[in-house]
C-alpha cells in the first residue's frame, strides 16, 4: 500500500477531497518527523510509536579494501507496534 492508496481509502471513507486528505497525511507525516529530530518521541496509544534507538559504536569491515572501519555510535528513527496492533496482525495475516 502507498501513501496514494492510504489517501484515497481515506478520502472514501469520510467523503473528503483528496487534497484535503493528502495534506492531512502530509501534515502528519511532518509532525512525526520534526518531533523526532527535536529527540521527541511519539506515542500513539492502540497503533505504536515512533520512537529513537540508539546504536552503539562498532567495528565494521571494508571488503573490497580489506580494512577495518569504526562506525561510530548514532540515533536512528524506529517503530515499535502497540501490544494490540501485533496480536492483531498475528491473528489475521497467514503466514505465507
Amino acid at each position: 500500500m502507498t501513501k496514494a492508496d492510504i489517501v484515497a481509502r481515506i478520502s472514501e471513507k469520510l467523503g473528503m477531497e483528496k487534497g484535503d486528505v493528502q495534506a492531512t497525511v502530509e501534515s502528519f507525516m511532518e509532525e512525526v518527523k520534526n518531533s523526532l529530530e527535536s529527540g521527541d518521541n511519539v506515542y500513539l496509544r492502540g497503533f505504536g510509536s515512533f520512537i529513537i534507538k540508539t546504536r552503539a559504536e562498532k567495528t565494521g569491515r571494508n571488503i573490497s579494501k580489506n580494512t577495518t572501519i569504526k562506525i561510530p555510535a548514532h540515533n536512528i528513527p524506529a517503530f515499535k507496534p502497540a501490544k494490540v496492533f501485533v496480536e492483531g496482525v498475528k491473528s489475521n495475516v497467514k503466514v505465507k
